[in-house]
């Protein structure tokens, strides 16, 4: 058995992995938002808590973070959630707990899930990406994380969205990171919702507009349609650069069904081969891939 820790904006999720793939145990906490002593407390506390649960000890743990760890420094850095960044996060749990754990981008754990038991097993080539409250993506080459000499393999969200003064209108969105018109300030659950308030003058979640198109409502239509453009657009880079079997889309954005159609037909346009294999798929465990994904940061 061993332990996955999925560590959210707003929750942290731990589970109990069995070599079967099966869950012995599962829960989640409120994540201490902008507390990173609070937040490093919780971990250790929900991993005494899973291994209690199951009556084992000094299981193996894989966390799944909201960024990665500098390999300059060892810090964290481009995480959205902020209180982490500069912080020695995974020497500050190896301390509480008295043991080593591991840790890996939360998409890299999303990608690892799905090309080792999910929607992509068996492909060579997965990129995975995460589309929620922010933007991220990992790539699994050969049933491996790429990580990348900087650690920021896959770090998709954070490039210039394609099409912006061609496309789509010239905008200016900020991102958290600094950067203007990142990918993740457009194809975020709040960067859709940012799309709607200029395209229809409404204020709706994401959630919200995604239900409002699928019972028909025009201005909802519209918004989800520049949506799937602008993801077609930005995964045909990837697609380009990469040429993966399988995208796997993850994260609460994910859950509109009409991309997995939409999107395919949309990418054709800019991708450089005149036929394209590769699947578009939604994450075989939803929710739970990233905690999954982190479990396996052992092997």
């Amino acid at each position: 058995m061993r332990i996955g820790i999925d560590l959210g904006g707003t929750k942290i999720e731990g589970v109990v992995l069995a070599d079967d793939n099966s869950l012995r145990a599962q829960r989640r906490v409120a994540t201490p938002v902008g507390d990173y002593d609070a937040t490093v407390a919780s971990v250790v506390e929900l991993v005494r808590w899973l291994e209690r649960e199951v009556g084992a000890h000094e299981l193996s743990v894989g966390i799944g973070t909201p960024g990665a760890v500098s390999t300059r420094s060892g810090a964290m850095k481009n995480c959205n959630s902020t209180c982490l960044n500069g912080r020695f996060f995974r020497e500050d749990v190896v301390a509480a707990l008295g043991r080593d754990i591991r840790i890996a981008n939360d998409a890299d754990c999303l990608a690892l899930s799905e090309a080792h038991d999910g929607a992509a097993a068996g492909a060579q080539v997965v990129f995975a990406a995460i589309l929620g409250t922010g933007v991220g993506g990992g790539i699994v080459v050969d049933g491996k994380l790429l990580r990348g000499a900087n650690a920021i393999a896959g770090e998709w969200g954070h490039n210039l969205l394609p099409g912006i003064g061609t496309h789509f209108d010239d905008e200016r969105r900020a991102c958290y990171c600094g950067r203007i018109n990142c990918i993740e300030t457009y194809l975020s659950g709040p960067g859709l919702s940012v799309t709607h308030l200029r395209l229809s003058g409404e204020t709706k979640s994401a959630a919200d507009i995604a239900l409002a198109a699928q019972l028909g409502d025009t201005a909802s239509l519209a918004t989800v349609a520049r949506y799937q453009q602008q993801l077609a657009l930005a995964l045909s880079q990837v697609i380009n650069l990469l040429d993966p079997q399988v995208v796997v889309l993850g994260g609460g954005v994910s859950r509109i069904a009409s991309l997995y159609e939409v999107v395919p037909q949309l990418w054709r346009e800019y991708i450089f081969s005149d036929s394209i294999a590769t699947q578009l798929l939604p994450a075989r465990f939803g929710d739970a891939s990233g905690v999954r994904g982190a479990a396996r940061l052992w092997g």
